[in-house]
């Protein structure tokens, strides 16, 4: 309430100080134009005189007609001027405009009620957020529901004989690792991160970092997102091994960013997303919650514009002849079709792509680079919503 008391205070000072100069004008009274031309005129035929233009009884004479003009123009009653009127409108218009502009602002990116936080205050709330955040079962038990996607009954039937199989072999690396994932296909995350902690248990120091980003990321997904005390023990472990880890970067960044730290977050990722090598899901994790994380931190900042054929270069090449848009973009598919198959990328470029395939007419290929980016990016719904939008764009069955 202070803080809003010292805003409408400025405001009234500041829309004061603007109505001041319109009042003053207000109150004068508007003046008689005659009486300035006729004393003009006087001045014109005294020089004229002094000029030798004029002849001095003419000049009398002409005087003496503008004194008597001048006389009866003084005598007129004065002009009565709107201004007073016209200025009160003015400074209440102003006034209401301030009002609602600071208003509106605070709106957009003010916080009402929220009280005044020092940094030292702000980052020791941040550090009890991360100490006091709810454990993975908590997480993933708050988490909405992730729906199974459609798969034949005889895959889902075998996936559940699996199931049964692996109760009564505890010890199967094999096995558990199998069913960790099918179980992250079918989108049970938390039951593929289940068998995936025993994949890790079972090779125990033989355990790779790649076991432990497949944990992560199930982890992460089963909780929707949220990165709990557990996942974060397991990534310090990889970036204890290897500091330039991306997935394991990818997701410290996302603990600090859920913990209103966002200037750590982007620290952390705008390395990611400018000099780190094109990955697939962590790196459109990255993309996708930079620019916000800047925002927050009061960092400006624009997110890279990503390579490959763009909306643009795909419209303009449906203006060409069937020939020449076909040369257009199979040069640039061609180049993006090897990249993405060796290197890998964000689902933005696989749908470009897909979306590529379909203006070239070859909708087989376009189903095909659809259906393996779908086991690609199985563990994210926003990119597969995306992925469906190419799919239709393209003229393929999603």
């Amino acid at each position: 309430m202070v803080f809003a008391g010292i805003c409408a205070a400025l405001t009234l000072l500041i829309a004061l100080r603007l109505a001041a100069p319109l009042m003053r004008a207000g109150a004068q009274e508007a003046p008689t134009p005659d009486v300035a031309f006729y004393k003009a005129q006087l001045a014109e035929v005294d020089r004229d005189v002094a000029r030798q233009t004029l002849d001095p009884a003419e000049a009398e004479h002409a005087k003496a007609e503008i004194a008597r003009r001048l006389i009866a123009a003084t005598s007129m009653p004065k002009g009565v001027s709107l201004e007073p009127v016209r200025n009160t409108w003015v400074i209440l218009a102003s006034g209401a405009f301030l009002l609602l502009s600071a208003a509106g602002l605070y709106w957009q990116i003010g916080a009402a009620g929220y009280p005044d936080l020092p940094l030292e205050i702000r980052i020791a709330n941040s550090d009890e957020a991360r100490e006091n955040r709810p454990s993975q079962a908590q997480a993933v038990a708050a988490a909405p529901a992730i729906p199974q996607p459609d798969a034949p009954e005889e895959y889902l039937a075998n996936i559940a004989q699996l199931r049964a199989i692996m109760t009564t072999r505890p010890d199967d690396i094999q096995g558990w690792s199998l069913l960790a994932h099918h179980e992250g296909r079918l989108r049970q995350f938390a039951a593929a991160a289940t068998a995936q902690t025993r994949v890790i248990e079972l090779k125990g120091s033989g355990a790779t970092i790649e076991d432990k980003t497949v944990l992560i990321d199930y982890m992460v997904a089963a909780a929707n997102g949220f990165v709990s005390p557990e996942a974060e023990s397991i990534i310090r472990d990889i970036l204890a091994q290897d500091d330039q880890h991306i997935p394991a970067r990818a997701y410290l960044g996302s603990l600090y960013h859920q913990t209103d730290r966002p200037d750590i977050a982007f620290r952390m990722w705008r390395d990611i997303v400018e000099n780190g090598p094109v990955g697939l899901f962590h790196t459109n994790l990255v993309r996708d919650q930079i620019e916000d994380a800047a925002f927050r931190a009061g960092t400006p900042y624009t997110l890279p514009v990503l390579p490959g054929p763009t909306a643009e270069d795909i419209a303009n090449a449906a203006s060409l002849s069937p020939q020449e848009r076909s040369a257009m973009i199979a040069g640039m598919v061609a180049s993006q079709a090897n990249r993405l198959a060796t290197q890998g990328g964000p689902v933005e470029e696989w749908a470009r792509l897909i979306t590529a395939y379909g203006v070239l007419g070859e909708t087989v290929t376009a189903q095909e680079i659809y259906t393996e980016a779908r086991d690609v990016f199985n563990a994210s719904d926003t990119a597969l919503t995306t992925l469906q939008e190419a799919a239709i764009s393209a003229g393929i069955t999603p």
